[in-house]
């Protein structure tokens, strides 16, 4: 007699009693993220942000008695540490942190036309931010024994051939490298670190690069560049960070996982 094929069931508990820091979390792929942890269990979600009014709204969707918003401009340091600090006040300590902040190019920055300006304004956030991060998220961990994941958002403009925006290739390069000599000097702790790297995608940044009005016209501008069939989401880059989050990944670091559908440069 043939058996009945199992059911289907969604594990919804992957960060079960977990606590997670997502910087650059109230809004793009920091806000779908936020929400995945929640739903898959994690005990609180704090969203770091500048975007106050955002930030505060996501926490309240989430629920006050899991989630929580704090101010915090990844450019200082002080305030990265109090951050940390504060989370790990408010719930005891600090299992998952998911170095998201950034921000993209302000202008081509063609080497002949460098902006070293903008250039160092870009880095302070998306280099000098995600070592911050993942420097006092990694010592709260230590300090209070945790075997966490640290995540940092990269880009396939690491890696990736192309002639405009030097300077933000460059810094996701910067973070590329990072996360493989933190992934070596932290395993002994048992802390995991990787990244994962999008290609472009609808988020408000690339809204405000494209100079389109809303998500769908900038999922339109890439609609073609994908091999694969559809569009890239955020909800796609999240699923990829929930893995790297849970012991899913247990035995998984200094891993770079691109999230891009074949895209074509």
């Amino acid at each position: 007699m043939a058996t009945a094929a199992p059911s289907a069931r969604v594990d919804s508990s992957k960060l079960q009693d977990k606590v997670a820091i997502i910087t650059g979390g109230a809004s793009g792929i920091g806000e779908a993220t936020a929400l995945l942890f929640a739903e898959h269990g994690a005990r609180a979600v704090v969203i770091a942000d500048i975007q106050d009014e955002k930030g505060q709204q996501l926490a309240e969707s989430i629920g006050k008695n899991r989630s929580t918003y704090i101010h915090c401009d990844v450019t200082d340091e002080t305030q990265v540490k109090s951050l940390v600090e504060s989370t790990v006040n408010l719930y005891g300590r600090l299992d998952v942190m998911f170095c998201n902040a950034g921000i993209f190019s302000s202008s081509i920055q063609n080497i002949l036309d460098f902006d070293m300006a903008a250039y160092e304004k870009l880095f302070s956030v998306n280099v000098s931010g995600v070592v911050a991060s993942l420097k006092h998220a990694a010592r709260a961990m230590v300090e209070g024994g945790v075997s966490g994941s640290i995540i940092c958002t990269a880009s396939i403009a690491a890696t990736a051939e192309g002639d405009r925006f030097t300077d933000y290739a460059m810094s996701k390069c910067a973070v590329l490298g990072l996360m493989r000599r933190a992934s070596r000097q932290l395993a002994k702790h048992g802390i995991r670190v990787n990244c994962v790297s999008p290609s472009p995608i609808g988020t408000p940044m690339a809204i405000k690069a494209l100079g389109v009005s809303n998500q769908e016209e900038a999922e339109k501008a890439f609609e073609s560049s994908y091999r694969l069939k559809g569009v890239l989401k955020v909800k796609h880059v999240a699923d990829a960070v929930l893995f790297l989050a849970c012991q899913d990944s247990e035995f998984v670091t200094g891993h770079n996982l691109v999230v891009d559908g074949a895209y074509r440069n």
